[in-house]
């Protein structure tokens, strides 16, 4: 059940994040992505967070349903992002999410049964510096938010880390 929940959360993560970043915002510039604040006097496009949260979906649908099962939601979201944002967003959006994605893949795989909290942290900064670069060329043309992109990602990641460190030790209890 949770890895079906886990699916579905995931694949709707990219059609949220396109519209949070048209649509959300402490700021919003013209022609460009609506902002947050994300700490450190950084500043994202507000679809960051909504990314953050993706990179560990994706980590809780491959330990309950498997890495396929991953592309799959990928693809779902991609589909249903068309209905929510310009093609232009939805291909940096897919491209940055299938290439982020893989990447994370890649590095939690490995890790993740000799140690999850840092399988989760480590997969989750490598697609951030990936998903933020590919998503923020792709989409704007620049690579100037970087930074807020990535801290806001990695705020993410260290909630995911806690609550698959919960459920894995809630799970081996029981």
């Amino acid at each position: 059940m949770i890895g079906y929940l886990a699916f579905a959360l995931f694949a709707l993560t990219i059609p949220a994040a396109n519209w949070l970043i048209g649509n959300v915002g402490t700021e919003c510039i013209p022609n460009g992505p609506c902002l947050i604040p994300v700490g450190f006097g950084f500043a994202a496009p507000s679809g960051v967070l909504m990314v953050g949260a993706a990179l560990v979906l994706r980590d809780i649908v491959h330990e309950r349903l498997g890495a396929l099962w991953a592309g799959y939601a990928i693809l779902v979201g991609a589909v249903l992002s068309a209905f929510f944002a310009p093609p232009a967003l939805v291909i940096a959006s897919v491209a940055a999410f299938a290439l982020a994605e893989t990447a994370d893949l890649l590095v939690y795989a490995p890790l993740r049964r000799k140690h999850l909290a840092g399988a989760v942290m480590l997969s989750g900064l490598v697609g951030a510096v990936i998903d933020s670069a590919v998503f923020l060329w792709l989409a704007f043309g620049s690579v100037s938010l970087i930074e807020g992109q990535i801290v806001g990602k990695l705020w993410m990641s260290l909630v995911g880390a806690a609550v698959l460190m919960v459920h894995r030790r809630a799970k081996a209890a029981a």
